[in-house]
């Protein structure tokens, strides 16, 4: 029995150090941080955020570019050629040529333009195309920082929840320990057996113990949101804002449906791959239309031979017209192209059909856990109230031996334990909100 004491004490000490350790390590300064600034420092460290910010940058800049190919395209050019004489064999090849005199030095500076009238449409077509992709580019974005800030909030709600865990452990260990010192009371009076300080004990460095748990958790959870935000691992964070449940709100579902319909990321991302998908078909259909445009070029050259008889002076000559062209074997290479231009067109009216679906599924599901998390806030702070009074009274039941020391452990138990559940419902709720407000698009 002697020896069984001695390990358990031994147990309590090296878990009492270490927890004290851990605790003076934790005292040092904190940064107190809101959710809107753990927000703020996630975005603005982001890399994904950074990479969607020039994928649409890169886009936008690619709707301008398209744009400007409106103007007439318009080039300056210009040549200076050496010309030998032009040997001409009169009396066949084998025979000495006579040496046919030509103007030797030739140069010619021109400036040109084309301008494109019509071409099938094709050009406003790939603007839409570009406007399309700079709106998806912008959407994806847009997902980008919501996934990031649903990231943040979840990370921070469970160092939030950590730290609850922490504080309601650290309490419960006081109580547990006057009521440790009440009961070593009642064993030196012979009121009670040993065994009811060695179970009161040994409930005593496990709740220690799960106290150094806590502590780690805190540790892990307090890196990661580190890592997201920017910050060094060792840098120590107080996540002082707690939401209390009068905070939610809890919007009719018909409601939640509408603004996924207008806000959704997924469900505006595949309604622009929608349009896409026509924009490619008509741009097939294109293939088949003529292409009208107006060109002029005018030059500074010498010599002339642009009209006989030849001079070797300088000239100068402007050239102005209308060029058309019409693609007849598009007549028949063109069909298979527009075949398969439809065929996407309905593959992506079916795909988006399905991404409406799934996005119900989505809003309907988070709508109901977070209806589920509210109902549990106060089915957990009513079980709360019953287990600090169902504590109270075996408390007292116990110290007038009215009840077993085992009927005491439970009571504790779960009034301990009724306390985390309260915790976690606030916490989940939460994250379950924000959740939601990720599908819905207004995160």
């Amino acid at each position: 029995m002697i020896r069984f004491t001695f390990r358990n004490l031994l147990k309590i000490l090296l878990i009492t150090f270490s927890s004290f350790i851990y605790s003076q390590n934790n005292t040092n300064s904190k940064i107190p941080l809101n959710l809107n600034e753990t927000w703020s420092k996630a975005i603005e460290n982001s890399k994904k955020i950074q990479l969607s910010t020039l994928e649409y940058r890169i886009n936008k800049e690619e709707v301008i570019e398209s744009k400007l190919e409106r103007l007439p395209e318009v080039e300056i050019k210009g040549n200076y050629e050496y010309a030998t004489n032009i040997p001409v064999y009169e009396d066949g090849l084998f025979h000495k040529p006579t040496q046919h005199e030509v103007i030797h030095l030739l140069y010619k500076v021109s400036t040109g333009y084309y301008l494109n009238v019509y071409d099938g449409n094709k050009l406003n077509l790939k603007i839409d195309k570009k406007e399309i992709l700079a709106s998806i580019a912008l959407e994806q974005q847009k997902m980008t920082t919501s996934e990031i800030k649903l990231e943040a909030a979840i990370y921070y709600l469970n160092l939030q929840r950590s730290t609850v865990f922490r504080d309601l452990m650290i309490t419960d260990i006081a109580n547990q320990e006057k009521q440790l010192a009440e009961i070593k009371s009642l064993f030196k009076n012979g009121v009670i057996l040993r065994s009811d300080v060695l179970r009161v004990e040994l409930k005593l460095s496990n709740q220690k113990m799960m106290l150094v748990k806590i502590e780690n958790d805190i540790a892990i959870a307090n890196q990661r949101l580190n890592i997201l935000i920017g910050l060094p691992d060792e840098e120590l964070i107080n996540p002082h804002e707690i939401l209390e449940p009068e905070s939610f709100i809890l919007e009719p579902y018909n409601q939640y449906l509408e603004i996924a319909k207008h806000n959704s990321y997924e469900y505006n991302i595949s309604e622009s791959k929608t349009e896409l998908s026509k924009i490619e078909l008509n741009n097939s259909k294109a293939n088949v239309r003529p292409k009208i445009g107006l060109y002029g070029e005018f030059y500074l050259a010498n010599p002339q031979i642009f009209l006989y008889p030849y001079s070797p002076s300088n000239y100068t000559l402007g050239i102005f017209g209308v060029k058309a062209s019409f693609p007849l074997s598009e007549l028949y290479l063109n069909k298979p192209k527009v075949r398969a231009a439809k065929l996407s067109l309905e593959k992506e009216e079916l795909e988006h059909h399905d991404t409406d679906d799934k996005i119900r599924q989505q809003v309907y599901e988070s709508y109901l856990r977070f209806k589920e998390g509210l109902v549990r806030i106060d089915v957990a702070k009513t079980d709360v109230d019953q287990s600090k009074e169902n504590a109270r009274i075996v408390n007292e039941n116990y110290f007038n031996q009215a009840s077993l020391i085992t009927d005491l452990l439970d009571a504790n138990v779960q009034l301990l334990q009724s306390q985390f559940d309260y915790a976690s419902s606030k916490i989940n709720a939460q994250i379950n909100y924000y959740q939601l407000q990720n599908i819905l698009g207004t995160l």
